[in-house]
């Protein structure tokens, strides 16, 4: 595949979305042809996933929380995310699998091996080229949440839950520190945007080198 995959990842609230135009405006100017897709969703079939998922009147258990998860994946990777990249297209994702094993297996506690288990059949060995971890304290993530909007399935876990999800993304960056970056996404924007920038100029640097 020729094309890039990089994904943006975090807890709810950690500012993916707050910064996403910034990104957009990066590789406009650099003439890069890029699509814009989501987790879970992506696909007529996962976006119908994802409005179960995130439905706070629906009680799913674990297990099948997991297993809706990788099914919507499954769909977006083979009719979204592979034809995109083997026609030489970056593809930006709010989310990946990095938030199975942050939400399933940390927040909810579930065994990483059962991820894992799920990721290798649906996945093979296909792994996003860079991971960006937008990350905040879960004080501040879950005020941000509550001023943005009415809070879905997820986001009315409590604060141990997401604290569970937050060390799960770090522990994540931290097994693969070249395919993976943290940001601080409490500091000023500009801050943020100006790391960033350096983020994605690496990726592009990257890129073209393996052309």
């Amino acid at each position: 595949m020729n094309g890039f995959f990089l994904v943006l990842d975090g807890i709810d609230g950690a500012g993916k979305s707050t910064h996403l135009a910034f990104i957009q405006e990066f590789l406009a100017n650099e003439r890069i042809e890029t699509i814009y897709t989501r987790e879970p969703g992506g696909t007529p079939l996962s976006e119908r996933l994802r409005d179960i998922l995130l439905n706070k009147n629906n009680k799913i258990h674990h297990d099948s929380e997991t297993l809706l998860m990788f099914a919507a994946r499954s769909q977006h990777l083979q009719q979204r995310i592979y034809p995109a990249l083997q026609q030489g297209k970056w593809v930006i994702s709010d989310r990946f699998t990095d938030a199975s094993y942050a939400y399933q297996s940390g927040g909810r506690q579930m065994p990483d091996s059962r991820i894992a288990t799920i990721e290798n059949w649906v996945q093979g060995d296909f792994r996003p080229d860079m991971t960006i971890i937008f990350d905040v304290p879960v004080a501040v993530s879950q005020e941000r949440v509550a001023k943005a909007r009415q809070k879905d399935r997820f986001e009315q876990e409590d604060p141990a839950f997401f604290e569970r999800v937050r060390q799960a993304y770090l522990r994540q960056a931290a097994k693969n520190p070249h395919r993976y970056a943290v940001i601080d996404s409490n500091q000023d924007k500009e801050m943020v945007q100006n790391h960033l920038q350096h983020i994605l100029s690496g990726c592009l640097k990257q890129w073209r080198a393996n052309k």
